[in-house]
């Protein structure tokens, strides 16, 4: 089966770099790494990735300027950036070249989600392979556009709150523990025992969904969420 892209991934700490090497892979994408600006423009030299994703603090350069030097080289290269800052100014810098932008701690389904997004806007539609939705109910997230459609209308979502509804999905009409939650969604082994970021971003999807229909979401109180 035909490999959906290449992604070169820049990131100096071996772990990070390893999960999403991992999991970049498992969704077939070939995959080479690098964990320095030098290593980076080295293996770029002989190979054409499709798209790179840097982080924008490496030990040896700044990932912006790494990003610029990738893309003079190769003009149709597609940049995602890694950047553990969410200010306002480093977003807008992130974005003011590349195509997408991640904050860390993040969520790898995410990421994986995304990089195909930005591929499939800056490829030939044929290029990509079609992936089918996922369904439940009357929902249906498109994985490949990062898209949610309930009974056949557009529902506008933030990063996070796709990532809680596409795991609510996948676990069907299973509850899920708010501690499972949280290390899927947030990436939280240890949350404090007063966390509410589950019950906040669950409180912004029944906002959105339940506007197009009956309420999807259900709650069993002391263990965790579902869907109906």
């Amino acid at each position: 089966m035909t490999a959906p892209g290449t992604v070169l991934v820049v990131e100096d700490e071996p772990s990070i770099a390893d999960v999403l090497a991992i999991a970049l892979r498992f969704h077939r994408f070939e995959v080479m790494t690098a964990g320095t600006v030098r290593a980076a423009l080295a293996l770029a030299e002989g190979t054409r990735p499709d798209v790179a994703l840097l982080d924008v603090m490496l030990p040896d350069g700044d990932g912006r300027a790494l990003g610029r030097e990738l893309r003079a080289r190769q003009p149709g290269l597609a940049l995602v950036f890694l950047t553990a800052r969410d200010s306002p100014a480093e977003i807008v810098g992130a974005l003011g070249f590349g195509d997408d932008y991640i904050t860390k701690p993040f969520n790898i389904d995410e990421v994986v989600a995304r990089i195909g997004a930005v591929l499939r806007r800056t490829r030939p539609a044929d290029v990509l392979p079609e992936r089918p939705p996922l369904r439940y109910g009357d929902l249906e997230l498109d994985e490949a556009t990062y898209s949610v459609r309930r009974a056949g209308r557009s529902v506008e979502l933030t990063p996070t709150e796709y990532a809680l509804l596409r795991f609510l999905v996948r676990n069907g009409g299973r509850v899920v523990p708010k501690e499972q939650l949280l290390r899927h969604v947030w990436q939280y082994e240890h949350a404090p025992a007063e966390s509410t970021v589950v019950e906040t971003y669950i409180s912004y999807l029944r906002r959105k969904l339940d506007a197009l229909g009956p309420p999807v979401i259900t709650t069993r109180r002391g263990i965790g969420y579902g869907l109906a």
